[in-house]
């Protein structure tokens, strides 16, 4: 029997070891199962799990190994949030609506992941359609670094099974903030790629036009070769981009690139230890060589006050066969933003979408003069449930909460989330680089380089 790797080994070192021949796919997943079975009961990071299939796909990917037929992540270990179409497990969104459902065929990140040959372990829990807060009926994922701190959003699931060393990596998707805000709360890296440069399709809604699919792993490494394995335009996703995917090319010197950063905004509400991460990454990739540029980032503001009304009305769409007639089964959260969609205006609408066209286009102006922008993920260092629980009667307070990930919701841009420096007590706080559309490629890189000359990445909950 091989010697299996530690369960917080990075994706890419155990594909390696596994091509290798070093390990076993075997081993690995029996190292991961041992952890689910011991931690899941109190973690309740899936929503389903079969381990007997998962130990067959192992088998399985030890045969191709041997053969010399794997793919470059053959026999890794991953989860999938719920959200996704699995053919070979039930997909219900964390809805109680579609309790049981089990779909024809795989979503198509879900399938490109398995041709390059990842195992897919388990489907991880969710908020109700992705949207704020879990349904009633179903028990939340909680947050290994401690009980009283927020999991995150919608892919609190797929960030508890990451940073508990339950799976390698993992997919989530991201509406007005659910890929970075679970990588902030968990100490992980997540990238939520430009609109459409990733498939949708197989991929339950909450609101078509903001909603973003994107990898959560331990690393911009691992990062990295996951979106170059989901990116790319789709047939069956006509809103896919049909470009070409442009190659990460890695290096820890980052001279000639312009990082902007707004010290107003980035300051505004925020935490003393939020303006700390941010700061000491802004100083990490300045002694890579990249230069930094002071800019003022356009009023964002409308982002947070016309996120749920669009939100709202497309979700009032892709819930229309569900609700209002069984609108018992639904929550109170997404109850509510249902309503706030059937209820709006054409004119309310219109509105809306007048000021996001205006948002987007000053938002590609800005990134057109710089490489990266700088940002915190959010202004809360390491939240508790207790502090965020909070939030769901004071608007404003929400509206604060998804100030800096919701304009590139709206806008489309590419976005990067990495552990910055942990607060005082060792929690994990999350910053985020943002990118003109289509150059994910600039973000990896950075993010790469960066973690390269710092370890705050590699923290990870005593478990």
């Amino acid at each position: 029997m091989t010697d299996a790797p530690p369960p917080f080994a990075d994706m890419v070192e155990i594909a390696a070891k596994l091509a290798s021949r070093s390990v076993s796919a075997v081993d690995v997943m029996d190292v991961l199962l041992a952890r689910i079975a011991r931690l899941e009961r109190h973690l309740h990071a899936f929503a389903h799990l079969d381990p007997d299939a998962a130990r067959r796909q192992a088998r399985i990917a030890d045969d191709r190994l041997a053969t010399g037929q794997g793919g470059p992540i053959e026999g890794v270990p991953v989860a999938v949030k719920d959200l996704f179409h699995t053919a070979d497990m039930p997909t219900a969104a964390g809805m109680t609506v579609y309790s049981g459902f089990r779909p024809v065929r795989d979503a198509t990140v879900v399938h490109r992941l398995r041709a390059a040959g990842a195992i897919n372990i388990g489907k991880t829990q969710m908020t109700e359609g992705a949207f704020a807060l879990h349904h009633p009926g179903v028990v939340a994922p909680v947050n290994p670094w401690g009980d009283a701190l927020w999991p995150g959003a919608s892919s609190s699931g797929s960030g508890v099974a990451v940073a508990a060393g339950l799976a390698y990596a993992s997919l989530g998707s991201d509406t007005g903030g659910s890929i970075r805000f679970p990588c902030a709360a968990n100490g992980l890296t997540g990238l939520k790629p430009s609109w459409g440069r990733v498939s949708r399709h197989g991929a339950f809604e909450l609101a078509g036009s903001l909603d973003h699919v994107g990898p959560m792993a331990r690393s911009a490494r691992d990062v990295a070769l996951l979106y170059g394995l989901i990116a790319g335009h789709d047939p069956d996703d006509p809103t896919s981009w049909s470009g070409p995917v442009a190659p990460v090319v890695e290096g820890r010197d980052l001279r000639g690139l312009v990082i902007g950063l707004d010290p107003g905004w980035n300051m505004a509400g925020c935490d003393r230890e939020v303006v700390g991460a941010v700061d000491a990454m802004r100083d990490a990739l300045a002694d890579l060589g990249a230069t930094i540029r002071e800019i003022a980032v356009p009023d964002p503001a409308c982002a947070s006050r016309d996120w749920e009304l669009l939100a709202g009305t497309e979700a009032a769409l892709a819930h229309a066969e569900t609700y209002p007639a069984r609108a018992a089964d639904y929550g109170p959260a997404l109850a509510r933003l249902l309503d706030i969609g059937h209820s709006a205006s054409a004119m309310e609408h219109q509105r809306a979408l007048r000021d996001r066209m205006t948002l987007t286009g000053a938002l590609d102006t800005a990134l057109a003069g710089i490489d990266l922008l700088l940002a915190p993920v959010q202004p809360y260092a390491a939240p508790t449930l207790e502090r965020l629980g909070a939030l769901a009667a004071d608007p404003e307070a929400n509206a604060r909460l998804i100030a800096f990930t919701a304009p590139f919701n709206l806008g489309g841009q590419p976005t990067l989330a990495l552990p910055g420096m942990p607060t005082d007590a060792g929690l994990p706080v999350g910053v985020q680089l943002v990118a003109a559309r289509g150059r994910e490629d600039v973000l990896l890189r950075a993010g790469i380089a960066v973690q390269e000359a710092t370890d705050w990445h590699r923290a990870h909950p005593a478990l």
